[in-house]
């Protein structure tokens, strides 16, 4: 076997054994992973990069190497779940950083952070100002939550007495690309002829012509016709 050809067969067993082994440890998001988590997630790219690239490598040690690493961390992420002692332990507290408007300079310093770095996580959640944050706790994930103080927190339609209506559907993708989305359908128990129906209101009498519908929360449904060259 050539070089090229070993490095193609390596390249698909590690895709396929990484792909199925992190299926089997669940996924979260990005934005939700703690530290020990993205740590183990580029442990375990790597281990699976070096079993593609070194051929001194045998196949069937990468794939154990890898498999007892999906295994540890299972096992870890097992005893968190299980364990708030643990939990606390492996991806730590939630700190706050600032308490009643005040600046906790001690909960900065602890988590090696500065105001710049306040101040940036503050305008992602859009405040420009610490004088508006009656709480602000950074998480163990490393984002910050944020309370803002009653005089600036927006007016909600509770407060203005609004009578407030359920919503009877969530916004739903029913085309996409011309191809009518059946699995949306069933969950919303609505059939292909209703839609269909709708769209000829709408002055649509292919779905090919369609490239994206979506059913809005009030039961009517938003076209976006494809651009014909």
């Amino acid at each position: 076997m050539d070089s090229i050809s070993s490095t193609i067969i390596r390249t698909f067993i590690g895709f396929f054994v990484l792909f199925i082994l992190i299926r089997l440890l669940g996924k979260k998001q990005i934005s939700q992973m703690s530290f020990f988590s993205y740590i183990t997630g580029l442990a375990l790219g790597n281990i699976v990069g070096e079993m593609v690239i070194h051929k001194d490598i045998k196949i069937i040690d990468g794939i154990t190497g890898i498999a007892l690493w999906v295994f540890l961390t299972a096992s870890i992420e097992f005893i968190v779940f299980k364990s708030s002692k643990a939990r606390v332990l492996l991806d730590g507290e939630p700190t706050i950083l600032i308490k009643h408007g005040k600046i906790i300079e001690k909960a900065l310093s602890s988590n090696k952070l500065n105001m710049d770095d306040i101040t940036m996580l503050l305008r992602i959640k859009n405040v420009f100002a610490v004088s508006e944050v009656e709480y602000a706790i950074l998480e163990p994930n490393g984002q910050l939550s944020v309370l803002k103080k009653e005089e600036y927190e927006p007016v909600t339609k509770k407060d203005s007495n609004i009578l407030v209506k359920r919503r009877p559907y969530m916004p739903t993708e029913l085309i996409v690309d011309g191809k009518i989305v059946s699995r949306n359908l069933t969950e919303l128990n609505i059939n292909e002829n209703w839609l269909t129906n709708e769209l000829h209101l709408k002055g649509f009498q292919q779905v090919e012509d369609i490239f994206y519908a979506e059913l809005q929360t009030d039961g009517t449904i938003y076209v976006d016709a494809k651009i014909k060259l």
